[in-house]
């Protein structure tokens, strides 16, 4: 079986991102007991009160995922690349049904119990922790199974912003259309919801017959929150060890890149290099490069100047390469020298169509674009030498709105027909492999869009390994060696690390 063999030649890799799920899940959901119990109890005794915080946490759980990440991202303290932000959106989503189970675990209690206790001499909160709640937990303990279950699913979104888990997986073989890889990651993912919810369906049947008392439970709470505690201070020293964390896009291209300079710093020694590849993007980068979350990730000039700095792109590339180098130098950001090629957008038609129709040039879409539907990743539809730009550049009218999707499986839309016209890159080995046609840009409408890294000043001033690894690369990794390692990988389903570490080894070192 392909994933049983992939999991066991990743067998270290992929037991650290289940480690990283299994936290992930575990620490956000008893974030989400700690503050959903109380919030239940509360709006339980005060139903106005009440009211108000299940319309909040109900309409915090319609926002999507990736748009609540996407949210957090920017916010201070709480955002960020990394574990932080996935924790406190898995937190949230967590809450709904914890708060709204207690809620009805109150409210369900019989009044004539309620009133007993009362007779009884009991105080408010003698009555809450020894007749109320005892009676509720059934009913909470479901909010909770419900919860994690929840968050064992939507964890795996963490992955876009560098959160690891075994979301990892998925969106490597998303950008890779690899199906053992997007398994690998899914299948532990489903069975390890299976196995939660069994345990927690246990204890909720254990609860309901009296065989578990509040005291065990609230130990067995307290044990868990102990492992949370003694994990973190093993990864908090882990991470005192020097680190360089290395970043890439979400698409396979970047993920080579990504390992490639990834690989080239642990060369050079004394320094641990932490990859969070597979990011969500070019703006999801940048922020994690500004804000400290990474140390070096591989940009475009083009895209670096157009899309991030909204400036006009020189036509030249290297006066592109100097306008990019000055405007991230404002911002405390080096770039290093080109790594060598020029990945510009191309935009692509079926071979067929394009020798049946006499299609050369961008140009030549006029004659079909009343009746033709184009296809184009989500990036490409807003960036400012994207989509808007390049229908008013040739005076292009689609017979239809462009559909978006997912730059990994732009090519085979197109292929299958699904699409008619798409933007591609010009070193995808998807565009020989499905026999697609470039077309010319004879308007010279698209900027040079060199690969080149992108470091934090300061961290190239404290690991001078980043430095010395980066000008290993430069100018080294021609158009030619791009579209090779990105055919081994999306169409031979080589691994990444083995292909990055045999382009590396062509490299002599200084």
């Amino acid at each position: 079986m392909a994933v049983l063999r992939f999991w066991l030649a990743h067998r270290a890799e992929a037991t650290g991102l289940l480690e990283q799920h299994v936290m992930l899940v575990l620490v956000s959901t008893l974030a989400a007991i700690a503050l959903g119990v109380p919030a239940g109890v509360l709006s339980a005794r005060r139903p106005h009160l009440g009211r108000a915080l299940l319309v909040a946490v109900s309409a915090a759980q319609t926002v999507p995922s990736l748009a609540l990440l996407g949210f957090l991202l920017p916010i201070p303290f709480i955002g960020g690349i990394g574990s932080r932000t996935a924790l406190v959106a898995l937190t949230i989503y967590a809450l709904l049904p914890i708060v709204r189970t207690t809620v009805t675990g109150i409210r369900t209690i019989d009044p004539a119990v309620v009133e007993a206790g009362v007779a009884m001499g009991m105080t408010p909160r003698q009555l809450l922790w020894l007749v109320q709640f005892p009676l509720a937990l059934p009913s909470i303990i479901a909010g909770i199974r419900v919860a994690t279950v929840i968050g064992v699913g939507t964890a795996t979104i963490a992955a876009a912003i560098g959160a690891g888990g075994l979301g990892e997986y998925i969106f490597r073989g998303l950008s890779m259309v690899d199906t053992t890889t997007i398994l690998a990651g899914a299948i532990p993912a489903a069975a390890l919801a299976l196995v939660a919810d069994g345990l927690l369906a246990w204890l909720e049947r254990r609860v309901a017959r009296g065989r578990a008392t509040t005291r065990g439970l609230v130990q067995t709470a307290a044990a868990a929150g102990l492992l949370v505690v003694l994990v973190a201070s093993v990864a908090y020293a882990r991470t005192t060890v020097a680190t360089v964390v290395v970043g890439s896009k979400n698409f396979t291209e970047q993920v080579i890149l990504g390992e490639i300079v990834a690989q080239a710093i642990e060369a050079e020694g004394g320094v641990r290099v932490v990859r969070k590849l597979n990011l969500g993007g070019t703006f999801v980068c940048d922020r994690g490069i500004r804000s400290g979350d990474l140390d070096v990730y591989v940009e475009y000039t083009g895209t670096a100047v157009t899309a991030v700095f909204h400036e006009a792109v020189p036509h030249e590339s290297r006066q592109a390469y100097e306008r990019a180098r000055a405007l991230y130098a404002r911002d405390g950001l080096t770039v290093t020298g080109a790594l060598g090629f020029n990945n510009t957008f191309a935009i692509l038609v079926r071979g067929g169509d394009a020798q049946a129709l006499g299609l050369r040039t961008i140009d030549d879409l006029q004659s079909v674009a009343g009746r033709w539907t184009p296809g184009f990743g989500y990036e490409f539809l807003q960036r400012d030498d994207g989509y808007p730009g390049l229908v008013r550049a040739y005076g292009l009218g689609f017979g239809a709105p462009p559909r978006s999707m997912d730059l990994s499986l732009i090519y085979r839309a197109l292929a299958d027909g699904q699409v008619d016209v798409i933007a591609g890159d010009a070193t995808s080995a998807m565009i020989e492999a499905l026999h697609l046609t470039a077309l010319e840009d004879n308007r010279r409408y698209f900027p040079p869009y060199d690969a080149v890294p992108v470091a934090r000043t300061a961290s190239l001033l404290a690991h001078p390994a980043i430095g010395r690894a980066l000008a290993r690369l430069a100018g080294h990794i021609s158009d030619r060696d791009m579209r090779e390692m990105n055919a081994a990988v999306d169409l031979g389903h080589r691994d990444v690390r083995d292909v990055a570490a045999r382009f590396l080894d062509r490299i002599p070192r200084s």
